[in-house]
């Protein structure tokens, strides 16, 4: 079962996690009208459909344990995301719920809502 970690706790996790990854995974237009500001973690932008073919790449990069949050427009597409990378071997996977729209109205009222 994937963690549900509202926006309003990510600050908290962010802190107790080491080196901490907000994995992105939604469209490149939606990162154009609204993204988060990297803040004491590391942005990686994959989009959703591009996540199995560069799972090896993900796999190099961040290693498998490290501590990841998935993040999309409202959390549905993050949930599912992160239970992919579950199921491929990544073992601290947690899923912002509500997304950047949560985001937005919980931690950053300056991200444009969409």
């Amino acid at each position: 079962m994937i963690s549900q970690l509202s926006p309003s706790q990510f600050t908290a996790w962010r802190d107790t996690a080491r080196t901490p990854v907000v994995l992105d995974v939604r469209e490149p237009w939606e990162l154009q009208t609204a993204s988060v500001k990297e803040d004491g973690f590391t942005l990686v932008h994959i989009p959703m459909r591009d996540i199995p073919t560069r799972l090896d790449e993900l796999q190099n990069l961040l290693g498998t344990g490290q501590p990841i949050a998935c993040l999309c427009h409202h959390g549905m597409r993050s949930l599912q995301v992160a239970n992919y990378l579950m199921q491929s071997g990544f073992t601290e996977v947690v899923n912002l719920q509500g997304g950047i729209n949560a985001w937005s109205q919980q931690v950053d009222p300056s991200v444009p809502l969409y």
